[in-house]
C-alpha cells in the first residue's frame, strides 16, 4: 500500500484491494449486504494506512522459547467517531485493527434556513484533549458535515483529528482545507466533481441508503 501526495491536506490511499473492492461498490447492481461489507473492508485497508505513524513504546514479551523486547502502540487513546448515519458503517473495519479504540458519535442535518451543518448528537468520551480522533464518513461531498464535525470536536477540546472518508470531491477537500488545514483528510479515490444535487460523481450513490438498505 502506498500513499499519493494531493493538494491541501488530502492524502489518497492506494492499494490493489482498494482499488478492486471499491469499483464493486461503486457499481448500482452491488446488493445491500455486499456494499456494506465492502465499506467495512475498504474502512480497514485505510485505517491500516492512516495509522502508519501512530507511537509505540517498547515492552517485554515472554515468547516460548525465551524473553524478548517488543512494540505496542503508545497508550490506548484512540477515538474513532462516525458521523451518523453512513459512518457507521467504517466503525467495524477499524475496529477490526484496534479493537480497544473508544467509538464516539457525531449526528449532523442540514438547517434549512441557513444551510449549514448543525449537529444534533455528540457524544465523545470525556479526555478529549488527550486522545486522537479519527472521524468516518463514507462520502466528503461538499465538505460541510465533515468540517462541521471536526468543528465539533475542536470546540469540545480535540486537537488530533484526522479524517478518513472512501470517496471525495474536490469542493469537500477544498473546504475542508480551508476550514482545518491541520486535518488530514485520507481518501480512497478523488473523483470529478459534485453534480446538480451536490451527489459525487461517478460516485458511488448514497453511501447510506445502500448500507442500510433504504434507497
Amino acid at each position: 500500500m502506498h500513499t499519493t501526495p494531493a493538494p491541501g491536506n488530502l492524502v489518497l490511499t492506494r492499494h490493489p484491494l482498494i482499488e478492486h473492492k471499491l469499483s464493486i461498490a461503486r457499481d448500482r447492481a452491488t446488493p445491500t449486504k455486499l456494499f456494506k461489507e465492502l465499506v467495512e473492508e475498504i474502512a480497514m485497508l485505510m485505517a491500516y494506512e492512516a495509522m502508519s505513524d501512530l507511537a509505540l513504546e517498547s515492552v517485554d514479551v515472554e515468547t516460548p522459547l525465551e524473553s524478548m523486547r517488543g512494540w505496542r502502540v503508545s497508550g490506548k487513546k484512540l477515538t474513532l467517531v462516525p458521523v451518523l448515519r453512513a459512518g457507521l458503517g467504517m466503525v467495524e473495519g477499524v475496529l477490526r485493527l484496534v479493537p480497544s479504540a473508544r467509538v464516539g458519535h457525531i449526528g449532523m442535518y442540514r438547517d434549512h434556513d441557513t444551510l449549514e451543518p448543525v449537529d444534533y448528537y455528540f457524544k465523545v468520551p470525556g479526555d478529549v484533549g488527550e486522545r486522537q480522533f479519527f472521524v468516518l464518513d463514507p462520502m466528503l461531498a461538499t465538505g460541510g458535515s465533515g468540517a462541521a464535525a471536526v468543528s465539533s470536536l475542536k470546540r469540545a477540546g480535540a486537537q488530533r483529528i484526522r479524517f478518513l472518508c472512501i470517496v471525495a470531491a474536490p469542493a469537500g477537500v477544498q473546504r475542508m482545507y480551508r476550514t482545518h488545514p491541520d486535518v488530514p483528510v485520507y481518501a480512497a479515490a478523488l473523483d470529478r466533481e459534485l453534480n446538480a444535487q451536490s451527489y459525487i460523481v461517478p460516485g458511488l450513490g448514497d453511501a447510506g441508503d445502500r448500507m442500510f438498505g433504504t434507497r
